[in-house]
């Protein structure tokens, strides 16, 4: 199985891309806020149990997909500081092991552009952050420093590419990796 993991600051957009890249491709689109809305019903953000479950139920669900089978996952993650550096090495170490191809795509957008995105409606569907003071507090704090993404096979600058475009390139490189 091949994983697309795409990743990169809040509102660099990674749900648009992501979901045109799985139009292109055919491959599965894993949206990271699919389990986490599920668990902020029960759970507050970043507490212990919160952060446990994400974690475990992001492993099953990519260690399923790769055992049964499927060709290609897209899957769109925000290093934040409650994401356990631990899950990043699973991702770029365990999973290759299990006959996974990580292909690691980081998209970026200038500030003007991401905290003038974090406004849209689309953005509140999902439960993501929407207030662009906390955005550039919690940037500040370093909370979007960590953990550390260990490669980077293709950056993208979303603003400068629209969303078909950068996902079309995503494409080109996949093609080139034997897809």
């Amino acid at each position: 199985m091949k994983l697309v993991l795409l990743h990169g600051p809040p509102a660099t957009g990674k749900h648009t891309v992501g979901r045109r890249l799985a139009r292109l491709t055919g491959y599965r689109f894993f949206h990271n806020h699919l389990v986490v809305d599920a668990l902020l019903a029960v759970f507050d953000f970043g507490t212990p149990a919160f952060v446990e479950l994400r974690e475990r139920i992001w492993r099953q669900v990519l260690l399923r997909a790769a055992r049964d089978g499927a060709a290609g996952m897209i899957f769109t993650f925000t290093p934040e500081a409650t994401v356990r550096p631990a899950f990043v090495r699973w991702i770029f170490r365990t999973l290759p092991r299990r006959g996974v191809e990580v292909i690691s795509v980081e998209l970026t957008a200038p500030e003007h552009q991401l905290t003038r995105r974090l406004n849209r409606g689309d953005r509140r569907r999902f439960g993501k952050l929407t207030d662009p003071a906390l955005y550039r507090r919690l940037r500040r704090a370093g909370a979007f420093a960590r953990p550390v993404i260990p490669r980077r096979d293709l950056v993208l600058d979303t603003g400068r590419l629209s969303p078909g475009r950068a996902a079309g390139i995503i494409r080109r490189l996949l093609a080139g990796s034997g897809d």
